[in-house]
């Protein structure tokens, strides 16, 4: 298999990055291989039911803004039984998957791109948002966030968890042989397309460490942001981030 590439930066100059724009179509092109590549990272499953405990506090009306295959909603459910869960993403493809899924009563899937929810019919208040790996696929990240608040109650809870590499070299080198000695041959042999996990490789390096993104979370108009890591081998890589609408 193949070893890490020398040069971090050698992908960004090819001319070969997959457009932001382009993502929820790259999506869609993976999808029906999308749960088997995730199955492969050992505690992804378990880091998004750990992520989504917080919910049980909030109440029962929940957001699950970038559902996927509905592994975040799953996610949800288990932890609040009984809620009421729209799901939302911005790929067909994807939601095409989750809802061939077997669902309890009270869920609901939503076609729309974050910044289209109102269009799409998705209104607050809601008792809590879980948005598990979106934020850093987002075009406009700030304006996201603030139009996520605004559909939280007062009070109402905001939870996510995605990729945000601490500033220490491990965790980033970690990062950077995992993606192209594992993660990108696998997209490649499973999808029969790289592109996808390329992008990720590439949105995971450029992304905010967890301290900007708590300034982020806080310039965005939510209070008592905090930031919690992963246990594995996705520590000082992946985090989970709380914040509420005052």
């Amino acid at each position: 298999m193949p070893g890490p590439r020398p040069d971090p930066d050698a992908e960004a100059m090819t001319g070969s990055a997959l457009p932001r724009r382009d993502v929820p179509a790259a999506f869609d092109h993976t999808a029906p291989a999308y749960d088997r590549l995730v199955g492969l990272n050992p505690g992804y499953h378990a880091h998004l039911r750990q992520a989504a405990g917080a919910l049980a506090e909030a109440g029962p009306r929940i957001l699950d803004a970038g559902c996927g295959t509905g592994a975040s909603t799953r996610a949800i459910v288990e932890a609040v039984p009984g809620s009421r869960v729209v799901a939302v993403d911005g790929s067909a493809g994807m939601l095409q998957v989750a809802r061939g899924k077997a669902w309890p009563a009270g869920v609901e899937f939503v076609h729309s791109r974050i910044e289209d929810l109102a269009a799409a019919g998705v209104a607050g208040p809601f008792d809590a948002v879980f948005a598990a790996y979106l934020v850093r696929n987002l075009p406009d990240p700030d304006s996201a966030l603030v139009a996520l608040r605004d559909l939280l109650r007062p009070g109402g809870l905001l939870v996510v968890h995605d990729y945000s590499l601490r500033r220490h070299p491990v965790p980033r080198l970690l990062w950077h042989a995992v993606c192209w000695s594992v993660i990108i041959p696998a997209g490649r042999l499973v999808a029969g397309d790289a592109a996808l996990y390329r992008y990720l490789w590439r949105s995971v390096r450029r992304f905010d460490d967890p301290a900007a993104f708590l300034a982020r979370l806080r310039r965005a108009g939510f209070t008592g942001a905090r930031c919690e890591p992963v246990e594995g081998w996705q520590r000082g890589i992946v985090h989970t981030f709380r914040a509420r609408r005052p």
